[in-house]
């Protein structure tokens, strides 16, 4: 028997780190890494010890002989991948011939500690902290701008999706970790400086994400039920800046421009049986509002054609299995059937070709029961309506069309937003660096998404974090780091004077307790709180009741 990786794969190779025989690829240290759309055991050298299932931060390793039926294929996929391909040699990457663990990115054992802060709790803010905490004795001080811990882990990650956020609780563990000192509910660049957080650490680390949307810059783009996906994704994760009623579900037909994961995220959930999201962690309001919900189809517009569909293999194959939904090609043009059949097996576009195509007659409100429609080489132009938006006009083979629905949401990337006190490229939408050290900015790094862009899943931050945290050692070792100017105790006295209520690690934990409690009483995983004064309310430990 072997194991077989499957859709939830983060990517982040800690299943690589753990096989002794070196069955696992892509690698950190192999040029593909990061480039496919997860990594994959090789059938012929898996000696089926189950350690990277155990290791596994996500749930995504499983035997081959357990795979449900909706997995499968990803015994073939995973044995495709090898198909061509030469046996690796047998030594893994992060380990010596003889099985002892090296870690490249460490201090001299005689070095001082030294604080470093992370702005940012999602995954590249904690790879970057993990990475510090396993291997120096730096003491690490957290800081995030809402009062809960978990950046796109909790906040980005669709509710059925359960699995891909196990990467939190792997996370969690080093929160309540004896060197960190946790600061919750505090904005650097409103409640404090980016020259004051410097003066208290050695060195700050940002991850503070790509949290704006790209914008079509089309005519009626900013029309009421005009958002951009980032704000549906939010509301249905209970993100306590997008309230409840920022998404109306009153029309049969939904539009979306883009085709990749975001894309395919938002169009499950509309269209998603809400008594199978009731046993997620989904949003209270978000869930009762998908009950009331009249929406019965999903259009997704692809600006080119079926061979360059922006989501991954693994995402379209797990729409495929979804119960009680009709997948449809709308085959409005020459081009988008003859892609899809002279697709490359294995391929994205190959996926659509067992799916039923027609040529959409948008006159016609929505047929009976569920689906999502499939729409390419179709760019929108303009978002019709009055006072709200009534229909989205697409450009396409046929020419000119419009589309009548009641909601448009525009997936079609993030956008990483300045941070005060740093440089930022607007044109990139990051903080220009050189090896993660901000230009200019000795003592000042940076990780994730504000790092590169809007690109990559979950584990690519590990390697991201990996290639930072060796730039800021090896500052450290020549002696190239500021000192701080402030003892330590000195920047907790600092963010207090400032923001009231600030959530450490212990008010951290009282908000998971009270979230799950709430989630028992309705058979639930949890049940967030969706307002800043309710998560402060629950670190208190007090019972909060939302007003809405």
């Amino acid at each position: 028997m072997t194991y077989a990786i499957t859709q939830t794969c983060c990517s982040d190779a800690t299943c690589v780190a753990v096989c002794p025989v070196n069955c696992i690829h892509p690698t950190p240290e192999e040029q593909d890494f990061g480039s496919t759309e997860m990594l994959y055991v090789d059938p012929a050298t898996c000696i089926d010890c189950g350690a990277c299932a155990d290791a596994c931060p996500v749930d995504a390793v499983f035997p081959v002989d357990s795979l449900s039926a909706a997995q499968q294929e990803y015994a073939g996929i995973n044995a495709a991948y090898y198909a061509d391909r030469e046996p690796e040699p047998v030594a893994g990457p992060n380990f010596h011939a003889w099985g002892e663990p090296t870690y490249p990115r460490s201090l001299p054992s005689d070095f001082a500690p030294i604080r470093v802060a992370v702005v940012g709790t999602g995954p590249a803010g904690m790879y970057a902290a993990e990475d510090l905490l396993l291997h120096t004795n730096a003491e690490v001080t957290l800081v995030d701008r809402l009062p809960v811990a978990g950046g796109l882990v909790r906040y980005g990650v669709a509710p059925d999706h359960p699995a891909t956020k196990g990467a939190g609780e792997a996370f969690a563990r080093f929160h309540s970790h004896p060197r960190v000192r946790m600061h919750l509910g505090v904005d650097v660049g409103k409640d404090l400086t980016a020259g004051e957080l410097a003066a208290h650490h050695d060195a700050v680390i940002y991850a503070v994400g790509a949290s704006a949307d790209r914008r079509l810059g089309i005519p009626g783009e900013d029309l009421p039920a005009s958002i951009p996906a980032t704000s549906f994704v939010s509301w249905y994760n209970a993100h306590p800046e997008v309230p409840p009623e920022a998404v109306g579900l009153s029309a049969e037909r939904v539009v979306v421009a883009g085709n990749g994961n975001v894309a395919l995220d938002v169009a499950r959930i509309l269209v998603a049986d809400p008594t199978v999201l009731a046993g997620t962690d989904i949003a209270g309001h978000a869930l009762a509002a998908l009950r009331d919900s009249r929406v019965r189809e999903v259009v997704l517009l692809g600006r080119r054609g079926p061979e360059d569909a922006a989501c991954t293999a693994s995402e379209l194959l797990a729409l495929t299995h979804l119960p009680g939904v009709d997948l449809v090609v709308d085959d409005q043009d020459p081009w988008t059937g003859a892609a899809i059949d002279g697709a490359a097996p294995g391929s994205t576009a190959a996926l659509l070709r067992g799916l039923p195509r027609e040529t959409a007659d948008w006159s016609q409100p929505p047929p009976a029961g569920r689906r999502i429609v499939f729409r390419f080489h179709s760019t929108p132009v303009e978002v019709l309506g009055h006072d709200c938006a009534e229909a989205v006009r697409v450009t396409g083979a046929a020419g000119e069309q419009d589309i009548p629905a009641g909601l448009f949401l525009r997936a079609i990337g993030y956008r990483g937003l300045p941070v005060p006190g740093l440089p930022f490229d607007e044109t990139a939408g990051t903080v220009p660096h050189e090896g993660g050290r901000v230009t200019g900015m000795p003592g000042t790094y940076v990780v994730g998404w504000i790092k590169r862009g809007p690109s990559g899943g979950i584990g690519a931050n590990r390697t991201c974090a990996a290639e930072t945290v060796g730039t800021l050692l090896a500052d450290a070792v020549a002696g190239a780091l500021p000192s701080p100017a402030h003892p330590a105790k000195a920047f907790a006295r600092l963010a207090r004077s400032r923001v009231r209520q600030v959530v450490d690690a212990r008010g951290l934990a009282a908000i998971d307790r009270a979230e799950r409690s709430r989630g028992r009483e309705h058979g639930r995983p949890r049940i967030k709180f969706d307002t800043v004064p309710a998560l402060v309310a629950a670190a208190k430990g007090n019972r909060w009741r939302s007003p809405r």
